[in-house]
């Protein structure tokens, strides 16, 4: 029987070809039964045709055997057919149908056959494979809208306390009389242009899915104004780390052509990051030169290490020193992707003087 029913090779039948197959198996071998049954009823009939009580009971027991050979060979038939085309591909769609609903998708359906069960299983692959594709799209998006939120907060939080600083100088010399008309309403249009530029950053984070998405809007500006106003902006940022701050410039320039609210949310980030870790003095140089604007913050501070230098520009990398653990490590991070979507680079290195030394350049038309 064995080797009957591997001729047969019912893995390469489809579902009905290989149920007529196992009937046509299934008649034969009962037919064969049902005929050694009459050979068999005869002879005993034969042999107790003389016998006093007759031998009208082995017809009846004739009809039993062969409605025990019919019923007995309908269970083998069926239970042959599920074991060999039903049993194996029901477990794994089973195996797999419980792994899915765990939220396991790590697996593969794979089953050797060409029948309707395979294709139902290959289908069943390429339901998991679509599914799987789409979770992970779904955990890349989630995972980068943290990160876009968590760099939201991250970049509010310079602007913000550069606008405190303000209101905390108003306050304290406008009462006493200690400030001039003219210093006062430049620090109110310095103010006015943060919370321009914070406004106008909130809408363009409300508006993208990902940091990549980032629009690039540049507009000309002079190099002279600008610079004073990224001076002021870095005054007021170490200011509020008690430690001083200087600059210079070369210029080939007079006018550049640059995005300035995502040049200033570099620049800022560059800033706090460096008076973090600067121990008295602070110092950044501007360059424009050939179309490009660059800008070098260095400190005076331990600088970086080894390990620094290679990840320092990773996301959520906060290095070993104490003041790591006071930001979340997507500063030089953010800045990276800034200046590249400006057509620039951002480079980290250590000064002559062991101090930190960052460099972010941007792509610019110059009007000489």
């Amino acid at each position: 029987m064995a080797k009957i029913i591997s001729r047969l090779r019912l893995k390469n039948m489809t579902i009905l070809q290989s149920f007529i197959a196992l009937n046509c198996v299934y008649l034969v071998v009962v037919l064969t039964a049902i005929v050694f049954e009459f050979e068999w009823s005869n002879q005993i009939r034969q042999r107790f045709a003389n016998h006093p009580s007759g031998n009208d009971w082995v017809l009846y027991a004739q009809i039993i055997v062969m409605l025990l050979t019919i019923g007995i060979g309908l269970v083998l038939m069926g239970s042959l057919f599920y074991k060999l085309k039903l049993k194996k591909p029901l477990e794994i769609l089973m195996s797999a149908s419980e792994k899915i609903s765990a939220n396991d998708l790590g697996f593969h359906v794979t089953y050797d056959g060409s029948d309707e069960m395979s294709e139902l299983c290959r289908a069943f692959e390429k339901m998991r494979s679509q599914l799987e594709g789409n979770f992970k799209a779904l955990w890349r998006s989630v995972e980068e809208r943290n990160q876009l939120n968590a760099i939201f907060a991250h970049d509010l939080r310079t602007p913000l306390s550069i606008m405190k600083g303000y209101c905390d100088f108003v306050t304290t010399y406008l009462p006493e009389n200690r400030i001039s008309e003219e210093k006062l309403l430049d620090t109110i249009k310095t103010m006015q242009t943060h919370i321009l530029r914070m406004e106008r950053y909130v809408e363009a984070m409300n508006s993208i899915q990902k940091l990549d998405d980032m629009p690039i809007n540049k507009q000309m500006i002079e190099s002279d104004s600008f610079i004073a106003l990224l001076d002021n902006t870095a005054s007021k940022i170490v200011d509020q780390s008690g430690k001083t701050f200087d600059s210079n410039r070369t210029a080939d320039s007079t006018l550049l052509s640059v995005d300035t609210d995502l040049v200033m949310q570099v620049f800022e980030n560059i800033v706090a990051n460096g008076a973090r870790y600067a121990t008295n003095e602070l110092k950044a140089e501007y360059r424009v030169a050939s179309g490009v604007f660059t800008i070098t913050v260095t400190d005076d501070g331990p600088g970086f290490s080894d390990d620094d230098l290679q990840k320092a520009i990773l996301p959520f990398y906060r290095g070993e020193m104490p003041e790591a653990n006071e930001h979340q490590g997507l500063g030089l991070y953010i800045c990276k992707v800034l200046c590249e979507k400006h057509q620039g680079e951002l480079q980290v290195a250590n000064g002559f003087h062991n101090g930190g030394k960052v460099t972010a350049s941007f792509l610019c038309s110059v009007d000489k």
